[in-house]
């Protein structure tokens, strides 16, 4: 902390290890990274929402066993 007042940022940053953006991020906010990272959500619609309850569940409750080509096989034969 000491060496940052008198030196700057990029100086204590380059002591420490680490470049002087990531010494400006820790500055703004201390916590460590996975509490400050927010959940990220879906990106897209999930495929197989139409059919996973109606065809996929079904299946794999009369067969447990499927491999998951195998469903996917039925599925585009459908």
């Amino acid at each position: 902390m000491t060496l940052r007042r008198t030196h700057g940022r990029a100086t204590a940053a380059a002591r420490a290890g680490f470049s002087s953006s990531t010494g400006g991020g820790i500055e703004a906010d201390s916590r460590p990274h996975p509490e400050r990272a927010t959940p990220r959500g879906r990106r897209r619609l999930d495929p197989l929402a139409t059919v996973w309850d109606s065809e996929i569940v079904a299946m794999l409750q009369a067969a447990p066993g499927l491999r998951p080509v195998t469903l996917l096989d039925e599925l585009r034969r459908r």
